[in-house]
């Protein structure tokens, strides 16, 4: 899964050039840490600032950070000078895309950007190309990814999507066509990238002894071996595997990689599960290969575009489930991806190794 919301998820309240103004301790209201560091919120989506970061957590920050009490957005970044003593910046989803110039014009004194979701993909290098370090709550974002992909995975192996439709009609036919799946020992799974959520989804699978194939350009002979997993090219994945997921790395070269010659391999009551980008699926192919085998099933949580539009067949066919979005962090659990950043924050005051760092090699292969 990806990390970020469908446009449009946040509805968000018009605020003053002065930003959202959050809720401070009252410790801090009166007090002036002239010494201490100082800090922003910036994202352009407050309402998602405001759901990760909590009274609680922004109370916590203010124990080692001056913290400003309000939220801004790219509109407040001029005049520029308002923020040349400006040294860490926390964000989340809605980080505005800036480049080199505006960086050291805007934040000539930024050391540290907090980003409290998953991908950075789109607005990192120019900050990690000025030595600005990065942390991102990728890792937090990954494990309930993970979760979700393993759920699906176990109810698929068991043929829970294709009988649950077939039950409706013929609960006897049902029975007899659950018998094409074997369950979960032994079964084979494909993972396609096994990065930070695809190796995440391998680890919590070995518990339930399958055999788990993995196409990775990228995974080193030693890391296969200590994940315990046969590599191997799309095409034998697709054609050898039930049940195959996808956590590609979100970059150029993978947009439309998923396509009809692979979908067409799948075995006739195989199930393709995407947690990643919809981008790396070509949907016109992947609808072409489900309405040729009706008992292959598509799980699908992303979409390109997302949200998907509303004449897409993919919202039609009974043997797609869709989901808006739904794998990563929800409700109360974005607010890990904030405790995340907190810490990595007092990491790095503290001059504690960061756990959560982000550099331009990780950008190669990262989602």
């Amino acid at each position: 899964m990806s990390d970020h919301p469908p446009d449009g998820s946040i509805k968000l309240k018009q605020h003053s050039a002065a930003g959202r103004r959050f809720p401070l301790p009252a410790s801090r209201k009166e007090s002036t840490m002239s010494t201490s560091i100082r800090a922003i919120m910036l994202s352009n989506r407050r309402q998602g600032v405001s759901d990760l970061y909590t009274t609680e957590i922004l109370a916590r920050v203010n124990t080692f950070c001056r913290l400003d009490p309000v939220c801004y957005t790219e509109s407040d970044l001029e005049p520029a000078g308002q923020f040349a003593d400006v040294g860490i910046i926390f964000s989340t989803w809605g980080m505005p895309e800036m480049g080199d110039e505006a960086i050291s014009r805007i934040f000539p004194s930024l050391r540290l950007l907090l980003y409290a979701a998953g991908s950075v993909q789109t607005f990192a290098r120019p900050f990690l190309r000025r030595g600005i370090r990065l942390c991102s709550a990728w890792r937090a974002n990954a494990v309930l990814v993970a979760e979700y992909t393993l759920s699906a995975i176990l109810l698929a192996n068991k043929g829970f999507f294709q009988t649950t439709r077939l039950t409706r009609k013929d609960y006897r036919l049902a029975q007899t066509y659950s018998q094409q799946f074997q369950g979960n020992y032994m079964a084979r799974v494909g993972i396609i990238g096994a990065g930070s959520v695809g190796s995440l989804v391998i680890e919590a699978l070995k518990p339930y002894q399958m055999a788990v194939y993995v196409y990775d350009p990228f995974l080193p002979a030693e890391r296969a071996a200590e994940l315990q997993v046969t590599p191997c090219s799309l095409e034998t994945l697709f054609s050898s595997c039930l049940t195959i997921s996808n956590h590609l790395a979100n970059l150029p070269e993978t947009r439309g990689m998923l396509d009809y010659r692979l979908f067409s391999l799948m075995q006739p009551n195989a199930t393709f599960i995407n947690t990643g980008r919809g981008a790396q699926v070509v949907e016109d192919d992947l609808i072409r290969a489900l309405r040729e085998a009706p008992g292959r099933t598509a799980l699908l949580d992303v979409f390109d575009p997302e949200p998907p539009r509303t004449d897409s067949e993919l919202l039609r066919l009974h043997n797609v489930f869709t989901t808006p979005h739904i794998a990563g962090s929800m409700g109360r659990e974005v607010e890990r991806m904030a405790d995340y950043m907190a810490d990595e924050c007092e990491r790095w005051l503290n001059d504690q190794p960061l756990e959560h760092e982000v550099t331009l090699e990780m950008l190669k292969t990262m989602a």
